[in-house]
């Protein structure tokens, strides 16, 4: 892996989990993957970036500030020295500090997992790769729910395949976090 890599932890807040406004289906076992990548990034002094979800559009029902639900998860609690940063689209890098800051640090590669698959995950891969970052997604550390297109039920297993083959055939090179753990040095 390149050296100048970055940890990008989305979305992994308390609102997704079991007893939250937005549980999501399997994210109990992403989040355990995911603190495995930032426990890896954290012992080789890599730099670990957390993106929060703040919702501020009118009638949103989950991620509201000032709530508990929109705290970042206890498994993935970011440490005094590591970067936060607030979002309010789906795109990690929209209206944020997130493109300077990973310049301010040299990245040029990226790890990125969290939620939702379909959504955040999506469209933050996608516009990294289009920044000219080189991308990587943790597949296992990274969780989403059922949907609905007009009258079909789309299971979240099928949802999460769809999106993380799309992001692979272009985007990202899709890994597990055992192997991304692996091959970072």
């Amino acid at each position: 892996m390149d050296d100048r890599i970055a940890l990008i932890l989305v979305d992994i807040q308390n609102d997704y989990f079991s007893g939250g406004k937005m549980p999501l289906e399997g994210v109990e076992a992403a989040s355990i993957n995911a603190s495995r990548l930032l426990s890896r990034f954290r012992e080789r002094g890599l730099p670990v970036f957390h993106i929060r979800h703040l919702s501020i559009r009118s009638g949103a029902g989950f991620f509201l500030p000032d709530t508990s639900g929109s705290e970042i998860h206890p498994l993935v609690a970011p440490m005094a020295d590591e970067t936060v940063i607030v979002k309010h689209f789906p795109n990690s890098f929209r209206e944020t500090s997130l493109l300077g800051r990973l310049h301010e640090a040299g990245v040029a590669a990226l790890v990125v997992c969290g939620a939702m698959s379909h959504m955040c995950i999506d469209a933050t891969v996608r516009a990294a790769c289009d920044l000219g970052f080189q991308c990587r997604v943790a597949q296992d550390a990274c969780a989403t729910r059922a949907l609905a297109f007009g009258p079909e039920a789309v299971p979240a297993t099928k949802v999460h395949a769809a999106f993380m083959a799309a992001l692979s055939a272009a985007y990202a090179e899709v890994l597990s976090t055992e192997a991304l753990i692996q091959k970072i040095p």
